[in-house]
């Protein structure tokens, strides 16, 4: 008898709850005032690249009514002709019947998008909606997101003959894009780069990206959402592709008004030779990289108007090679990664299979701001400059009309310098209530280094990145960005 009781008792409560069920099943509320509320009206994407699917969103069906509520249909108005795809509480499809929401309960709907191929080269809106009937009303959830046609490049793509691109689309670039040996990529104004994860691109030839101070060339990663909703979009987080590499048989390079931002690195320059220019830059923005943002070994580059600016590792590695910097803004203030190096270093040594290699260097920076987070330091050349000497090779460098935040004093390497234990005050300095923004234009017209650069070095660069003129106030300005007043700048 004894065995016989507990299977009995199983089968009494399972009886009991599936009339417990069916009692509620008679309870759901048929008053049509009994309604859902949602989460959100409408639910927006960011531009969405044509072929390549959305990230997922979601909202919210609640019903914050006292009794259950059987929402008699859910679907999408066009049957996902539009490229829309749903998933109410789990289920994926376009149309679901008699979906149960119990009182004061909720349940999660996801969607996702792909949009299809058009002959635009503009973003283009798709919209649809979702749409619920309970107890005969109709109610509605807008989808939208813009469709962008783009030149795609995938399974890593090598260009064997000279290639020009042009702006009227956008190129997204996954693996790599590699320029072979003895050929010239010409990239015209305004051309974008949406670059997907450790995403490259490859130079042993010859790039020339020649953009201008109203259209630049953007190289960038392809997330164009949020991490942190409103707060920290993608496209300010720093690891989102792997950079652009110039490989040693790589030479005659230019890159003007172009903007490089959140790589793995930024612009990585391999074991050349100085006797040949590997790159000119001007006019430019390399910035918030998750290794070094810019490093190069034996090479022959001129820098101009240039912000290189946040990394976790050194915003600027010199390895040997002849280099001139020319009002340039240097300053590492990253947050979202914990920074390693100092913002600049200086060597002509380097260890390469445990073995020392030293190669003689040339450095002259006239008129740069060279800056960051880190302390000056006690002693001279510490804070965010490092100079690394071996006795084998020469070290030839010079600071000239420069504010570096270290501890030094001005002799034959160092002239005119400005030497500070506090950064100058910029206008955004990021953090979440810049919303991870950073602008490093002179604050005001006290910011040290204004009015301060060497006048005679100024004449051959009279505007900055943003065109304007340094020689029309009292003194050009040391770095990148001539100082504005901030009302001036609104106008």
């Amino acid at each position: 008898m004894k065995r016989l009781a507990a299977p009995l008792l199983i089968l009494f409560l399972m009886v009991f709850n599936l009339l417990s069920c069916d009692g509620l099943d008679e309870n759901y509320s048929t008053n049509p005032n009994h309604q859902l509320s949602f989460s959100a009206d409408t639910l927006s994407f960011d531009t969405v690249f044509t072929t390549i699917g959305s990230a997922t969103k979601e909202f919210m069906i609640y019903n914050r009514n006292d009794q259950p509520l059987m929402i008699g249909e859910i679907m999408l108005a066009s049957g996902e002709e539009t490229g829309f795809r749903i998933n109410v509480d789990g289920r994926k499809g376009d149309h679901f019947q008699d979906v149960r929401i119990q009182a004061q309960d909720s349940l999660y709907v996801f969607v996702e998008v792909t949009v299809n191929p058009n002959a635009s080269n503009q973003p283009l809106l798709i919209d649809d909606s979702v749409i619920f009937i309970t107890n005969g009303i109709k109610q509605s959830v807008r989808l939208e997101a813009y469709g962008q046609n783009v030149n795609l490049y995938k399974n890593g793509i090598t260009l064997t003959q000279d290639t020009h691109f042009t702006a009227e689309r956008p190129y997204l670039i996954y693996d790599s894009l590699m320029i072979a040996p003895d050929v010239t990529l010409n990239i015209d104004p305004g051309c974008i780069f949406y670059m997907h994860d450790a995403a490259k691109i490859i130079t042993y030839g010859t790039l020339l990206a020649k953009g201008t101070r109203e259209q630049p060339i953007l190289f960038r990663g392809d997330r164009l959402d949020f991490i942190l909703d409103d707060v920290l979009p993608y496209d300010r987080t720093p690891s989102q592709w792997g950079g652009i590499f110039f490989r040693p048989e790589s030479y005659n390079n230019i890159m003007d008004n172009v903007i490089v931002r959140n790589g793995k690195t930024g612009l990585t320059f391999e074991k050349s030779s100085p006797e040949e220019s590997k790159l000119k830059l001007s006019n430019s923005q390399i910035t918030n990289m998750g290794e070094n943002l810019f490093s190069a070994i034996n090479c022959n580059i001129e820098v101009s108007n240039t912000e290189l600016t946040n990394a976790k590792d050194c915003v600027v590695v010199l390895i040997g090679g002849e280099y001139h910097f020319v009002h340039c803004t240097l300053a590492n203030f990253m947050t979202l990664n914990k920074r390693e190096q100092p913002c600049l270093t200086l060597t002509n040594n380097k260890i390469v299979d445990s073995q020392k290699e030293t190669y003689p260097l040339k450095a002259t920076f006239d008129n740069c701001i060279i800056d960051g987070s880190f302390s000056a330091g006690e002693k001279e050349h510490q804070g965010e400059l490092n100079l690394s000497i071996d006795g084998i090779a020469s070290f030839d460098y010079l600071f000239n009309h420069c504010v570096i935040k270290t501890s030094g004093s001005n002799n034959d390497q160092f002239k005119d310098v400005l030497f500070t234990k506090t950064s100058p005050s910029y206008r955004l300095k990021g953090g979440e209530k810049n919303k991870y923004r950073f602008d490093f234009r002179p604050d005001s017209a006290t910011t040290l280094g204004v009015g301060k650069a060497d006048i005679f070095i100024t004449q051959q660069y009279p505007v900055d990145r943003y065109g304007v003129n340094r020689l029309t106030n009292d003194g050009p300005d040391i770095g990148a960005y001539e100082f504005v007043p901030k009302e001036e700048d609104e106008k």
